[in-house]
This record gives C-alpha cells, sequence and structure tokens, in this order.
C-alpha cells in the first residue's frame, strides 16, 4: 500500500471486527488489541511493546491513562493517553486472567507479540472480514480523525490531537485526518 493511507474504520466495521474476534480462543485479548488501535491510536509497535506498568497506577489498579514511554513510541514520541472506557473494561477483563506483569499483549505461547505478529494479525483479521484497504494503522487513523473531528466539543485543538497522536509536527497529524462528505456538504450549506 505505498502511497496509500490506510481506510479508517467506521462504527459499524469496528462492531464486525469486536464480533469477529468474539468467537476466537483469544477474545479477551484480541478485543484489546483492536481497542488499543482504535480508541488509544497506539501503532503496532507501541501495542506489541506495551506493559503493564504502562497501564496500572501504583495500588495495581488500572489507570486513568496510558503512558506509552519514549522507550516503545516511534522516534522517542512517548505520550499520555487518556483510556477509553471501552479500552479500561477490556482491559479489566484481561487483566483479570493472568498476573499483571510484562507485557499486556502476549502470544499463545505467553511471550511478548512482536511489532510484525500485530502487523499481520490485522492483516489477517481485515482479510477474514474483507475489509480492503485496512491495514494495522487503520485504528490509529480512527482515532486520529475522531480525535479531530470531536476536539472543538470538548474545547482542545489539533495541538491536542497532536499531542494524543505523538507526532512531532503537526503537519503529520493533519494527513492522517480522513475527510467527511457528508460534513462538507452541511458546511457549505451553513455557509
Amino acid at each position: 500500500m505505498p502511497g496509500r493511507q490506510a481506510k479508517a474504520i467506521t462504527p459499524a466495521m469496528l462492531r464486525r471486527m469486536l464480533a469477529y474476534v468474539g468467537g476466537t480462543d483469544f477474545t479477551v485479548r484480541d478485543r484489546v488489541i483492536i481497542l488499543l488501535s482504535v480508541k488509544a491510536g497506539l501503532r503496532a509497535c507501541e501495542i506489541a511493546r506495551l506493559d503493564w506498568s504502562m497501564v496500572l497506577d501504583a495500588r495495581g489498579q488500572l489507570s486513568g491513562f496510558i503512558e506509552v514511554r519514549d522507550e516503545i513510541a516511534k522516534k522517542r514520541g512517548g505520550r499520555r493517553i487518556p483510556m477509553h472506557s471501552d479500552l479500561k473494561c477490556a482491559l479489566v477483563k484481561l487483566k483479570g486472567r493472568r498476573v499483571a506483569i510484562g507485557p499486556v499483549i502476549r502470544s499463545a505461547r505467553g511471550g511478548a507479540m512482536q511489532p510484525n505478529s500485530i502487523v499481520n494479525w490485522f492483516v489477517t483479521l481485515f482479510k477474514a472480514l474483507e475489509f480492503g484497504g485496512c491495514s494495522s494503522h487503520s485504528g490509529r487513523r480512527t482515532f486520529i480523525t475522531n480525535a479531530a473531528r470531536n476536539a472543538h466539543r470538548t474545547g482542545c485543538s489539533l495541538r491536542d490531537v497532536q499531542l494524543l497522536a505523538g507526532h512531532k509536527s503537526i503537519e503529520v497529524t493533519q494527513a492522517y485526518i480522513d475527510g467527511h462528505t457528508n460534513g462538507q456538504r452541511r458546511l457549505v450549506a451553513l455557509s
């Protein structure tokens, strides 16, 4: 897919993705992988390297934030992302199934998944669901687009979206934001 952006995930597509993984041997883990991408905007490498210490507070309870540390982030672009309620519920379920030490996402053998394994996991999922144009970056693009569209409702700006994405420049963040044809029609109609 060189030169083209990953397709964003619609709410209907997300429902299908979550329903599909509901029938797997790793339902709880797979749900967390999807939500880390779509509801936190994490890259495949960040999902693979995310450690429980980055989502738990000092008492061992789930925090209200994900601490994406510099050592797992692209270009050392660490950041603090508020935890979406759906993701928090999924992490609570995952935490209840194992000792919450080490990698959040583990392979079938129990070790940490590699970033390429996360990329391939998404390839397999999107192929099974026949979601052409989607990749492991689709969830991240969806997160950034949704954040940008809703920024004005929360008193935020594109700078806040940039910080959540961990981008060094606002231009990179803007390139992720998907246009909205129906929204553009409404905007022109109001002008």
